[in-house]
């Protein structure tokens, strides 16, 4: 933070602040991106600053691919989950033991729960509002922003707040809403940095 002309990343002091929340608080959290930016630096960043984390990851269809990919992101990116049906049991035991939970939410989810992004309809994986359900913790938002001259801007969203039900109890639904708003919002904001080439709406 005292020498910010030494870094191709700029970082307000807001986010240095809570950062050093999430570092020094105790506690697990659920930390979400999306594919806006640059999606790998916040890991990168997060483990190089001493932050426990664990990141959910879609291993590449190609083996060998994925070998190489592995043994690159483990040595910069903390514990390192891959998706699968074991993949909810791994993330809860990671938050059990204090971790930062890093998920990507704006992918289209087969089975997962109703949310409208940017006026339509669309399936969002809720495993991040379950897990809070397992694991109250703090949610955070976190994203990259490409700046001209090969410079970024990374910022972490204030905790955001989830949505519960009449008995208080997290509304997975409604959680999940609330974070693809942020999402929805980011891209609005930057457009034409938002990387998704899949179908996000069916």
């Amino acid at each position: 933070p005292a020498h910010p002309e030494l870094s191709r990343i700029e970082i307000q002091q807001r986010t240095h602040e809570l950062f050093a929340q999430l570092r020094l608080d105790g506690k697990p959290a659920l930390i979400f991106f999306c594919h806006l930016g640059n999606w790998e630096l916040p890991a990168v960043a997060a483990v190089a600053h001493g932050l426990d984390a664990a990141i959910l990851f879609r291993r590449p269809n190609s083996a060998s691919a994925n070998r190489i990919i592995e043994e690159l992101r483990k040595v910069k990116m903390g514990t390192l989950i891959p998706a699968g049906r074991d993949a909810p049991f791994k993330l809860a035991e990671a938050l059990q033991n204090g971790q930062h939970v890093a998920i990507q939410v704006d992918q289209w989810f087969t089975n997962g729960v109703g949310v409208t992004f940017f006026g339509r309809k669309t399936k969002a994986n809720p495993t991040l509002a379950r897990l809070l359900r397992q694991i109250e913790c703090p949610i955070h938002g976190v994203r990259i922003i490409r700046l001209p001259g090969d410079r970024f801007r990374a910022e972490l969203s204030e905790e955001i707040p989830p949505v519960r039900d009449a008995e208080g109890k997290i509304d997975v639904q409604g959680t999940m809403q609330a974070i693809t708003s942020v999402v929805e919002g980011w891209i609005r904001e930057y457009p034409d940095q938002w990387w998704w080439v899949h179908r996000r709406w069916r």
